[in-house]
């Protein structure tokens, strides 16, 4: 009897044995397949994400400064995409091309990175600071006056340009246009001009006296002749004769009023 129970003591406790084991062993299963898992999902993730690009402004660009010098200054920290930097106006341009200068220089430009984040970062870290690392190097002495453009894309920037051609070219056919108006206007009084002097030369050659167009000017009148013209008009002589008597009556009303009182204190 007493083997009986001990057989089946052991019966028991070995499946219970079992599943302690199998627990154990899928436990120490379970961090190495999330690590598999982690491995082989990383490299996922990375190539899921897509790399946005940012862009930058610069709002001073220093003489003698180009593209060329512009990427290599700031390939230091991040992959620079495309550059433009817009040139100056062409009346400046001109203005040094009078005065013997023929560089052309840039007033601003914008600067695309293939990662926003990098652009953010430069933006941030290099604004108002020296453009050059060292103060033999050119450039030294002007500063980065840097900014990220939130949500700007390239397509935006060569939309504004492309406007800008436009609004130039209009600019230049109106300017076309109106000096085509003027020259044309010129030549036909040129023309008129000359057929009127031979029209007059051969009014002279067949002894025909031309009529020479003469320009009536009327001059301002003076205030004397208008005070004579007002003195003969006769509306306003009747106006002057009637304020003549009045100031008359008025004046022998007031002497009518001074004998009166002074007969009074006399008696």
């Amino acid at each position: 009897m007493k083997s009986e129970e001990e057989e089946e003591k052991q019966r028991e406790t070995r499946p219970e044995e079992e599943e302690e084991e199998e627990e154990e062993a899928a436990t120490q299963r379970a961090p190495d397949d999330e690590e598999e898992e982690e491995d082989g999902g990383e490299p996922k993730k990375k190539g899921d994400r897509k790399c946005v690009p940012g862009i930058v402004y610069l709002g001073h660009i220093p003489p003698r400064f180009r593209p060329k010098h512009l990427r290599n200054l700031l390939s230091a920290y991040g992959e620079v995409g495309r550059i433009f930097l817009q040139p100056e106006d062409r009346h400046v341009r001109n203005r040094k091309k009078k005065s013997g200068t023929r560089r052309c220089d840039f007033t601003e430009g914008w600067v695309e990175f293939r990662d926003k984040r990098v652009a953010k970062r430069v933006a941030l870290s290099l604004h108002n600071t020296p453009m050059a690392t060292k103060k033999r190097q050119r450039f030294f002495s002007d500063l980065w006056n840097i900014k990220y453009l939130h949500r700007f894309q390239w397509t935006h920037l060569s939309e504004r340009l492309a406007y800008e051609q436009m609004v130039l070219q209009q600019r230049l056919r109106t300017e076309v246009s109106q000096a085509k108006r003027e020259t044309n206007f010129y030549l036909n009084n040129v023309e008129k001009s000359a057929r009127l002097d031979q029209l007059r030369k051969k009014r002279q050659r067949d002894g025909q006296q031309g009529e020479d167009k003469t320009w009536d000017f009327t001059q301002r009148q003076t205030e004397e002749e208008i005070q004579k013209k007002k003195k003969k008009d006769p509306v306003t002589q009747k106006r002057l004769d009637k304020a003549h008597l009045l100031q008359l009556e008025s004046q022998s009303n007031v002497s009518l009023l001074a004998k009166i009182f002074n007969s009074n204190q006399s008696e």
